[in-house]
C-alpha cells in the first residue's frame, strides 16, 4: 500500500525480480503478475468502492516492472486528471477508509478465488 491519505487503497504491485519490461518475464510469470493485479483491484473495489480504478505501468525514471493501482473518486484532488498532474482541488476529504490488514485479507481472499 502507498501511504497517501488522498488516495486510500493506492497500491503498487512490484515483482522481486528486477526486469525492465513485462515481456522480459516468462509467460507464466506475466500471468501471475496480472492475476495479482486483478486480485488487488478486486479487493480495492470491494473495500473502497471508488468511481474508477487507474492502472499504470510507467517506470521511466526507475526502469523496473511495477504497476500502480490507484482508486479514483470524482471529487478526489486530481480528478479527472492523473494523480501526477496539478491538483484540481486543495484537499481530498477521503482519508483512510480501511486499514492495511483489511486490505491484505481481501487481496489474499481474491487471490484464492483466482
Amino acid at each position: 500500500m502507498v501511504d497517501d491519505p488522498d488516495y486510500p487503497g493506492y497500491c503498487r504491485i512490484i515483482p522481486h525480480q528486477h526486469l525492465h519490461e513485462m515481456t522480459d518475464l516468462p509467460q507464466k510469470e506475466r500471468m501471475q503478475i496480472m492475476n495479482v493485479l486483478f486480485a488487488v483491484e478486486s479487493a480495492v473495489r470491494t473495500l473502497f468502492q471508488p468511481d474508477k480504478i487507474n492502472l499504470a505501468s510507467l517506470g521511466n525514471q526507475t526502469p523496473h516492472v511495477h504497476w500502480h493501482l490507484i482508486p479514483r473518486w470524482r471529487d478526489d484532488r486530481h480528478f479527472p486528471q492523473p494523480v501526477w498532474a496539478m491538483p484540481q482541488r486543495p484537499k481530498s476529504h477521503l482519508g483512510p477508509m480501511v486499514n492495511s490488514q483489511q486490505l491484505g485479507e481481501q487481496i489474499i481472499a481474491a487471490l484464492r478465488t483466482r
